[in-house]
């Protein structure tokens, strides 16, 4: 049995579920797998000042798409003090209240989209997981990234297979440097404008806006070095600081830098707070 046939069985072998999409590719795959299983299955979808609005229309557009029963919560977490203090262990606080949203609206129990690769990462918020008895089929499965990009193509979700990773937008603020909702829609307009301005010149997989405490730094993860005397650099620093500048924050683009992408360059381990 290939892997997608044994994602199949592993739902038709249990009672119906309640899947947590965010709106990436590990989460809707599931999700699509889960119901098609067993259309009793339940979706959730959570709303926050954090999650792209893109996520949020991709997760609709799935919902219409496959027929889900499709809930759209708020769970909160942007009135947790913990969860805006932003310490190291931050990841635990908005899973907390999602996992609390989501067991409030079903009896269900809960499946979420961790995979294999995630398991070797700090991950605090897997330690919700489990105070939730949240389950994780592709782990109980044995799989990881590459593995369910592959069943999302024989599925035939294009628009997910190759869909670039994509953490909430509170990952883009340094520990430490407290969460405002406010500033964090800017964060993913300007990854969203600025990746058709550097595209034509070179091969992009990603790119972060990280919030700091005296800059702005745009990571740029491309299959190429980045130049970094690149005329259309000082482009795109000027488009950053109109978004922030028109949005009223100022202050926080007096210094804009790029630089490639460093995986967890906003996650500082001092300032881990545990509960």
């Amino acid at each position: 049995m290939n892997n997608l046939g044994k994602l199949e069985q592993y739902f038709r072998d249990r009672p119906p579920m309640a899947v947590a999409v965010s709106g990436g590719v590990d989460s809707m795959t599931l999700a699509v797998i889960a119901h098609r299983a067993n259309p009793e299955t339940q979706i959730f979808h959570a709303v926050s000042p954090a999650v792209p609005a893109q996520a949020t229309i991709r997760v609709k557009e799935h919902a219409k798409k496959e027929g889900w029963q499709l809930s759209i919560v708020d769970a909160g977490e942007m009135h947790d003090p913990q969860y805006l203090a932003n310490p190291a262990n931050r990841c635990y606080f908005c899973k907390t209240n999602l996992y609390d949203t989501v067991t409030e609206h079903t009896e269900l129990t809960v499946a979420s989209g961790t995979n294999m690769d995630d398991l070797g990462d700090y991950r605090p918020g897997l330690i919700a997981a489990e105070e939730h008895q949240v389950c994780h089929p592709y782990v109980e499965v044995g799989l990881d990234k590459t593995a369910l990009r592959a069943i999302a193509g024989e599925l035939g979700l294009e628009d997910l297979k190759d869909l670039p990773a994509a953490p909430c937008l509170s990952s883009r603020v340094t520990t430490g440097i407290a969460i405002n909702a406010s500033l964090l829609p800017l964060i993913n307009e300007v990854e969203q404008a600025v990746w058709p301005l550097i595209e034509p010149y070179i091969e992009l997989k990603g790119v972060r806006c990280r919030i700091r405490e005296q800059e702005i730094g745009l990571q740029i993860e491309t299959v190429d070095e980045i130049d970094s005397q690149a005329v259309y650099l000082d482009e795109v620093k000027a488009l950053v600081r109109t978004i922030f500048i028109d949005a009223g924050f100022p202050d926080q683009v007096q210094s804009v830098v790029i630089e490639p992408y460093e995986k967890g360059s906003a996650f500082l381990i001092e300032t881990l707070q545990l509960s």
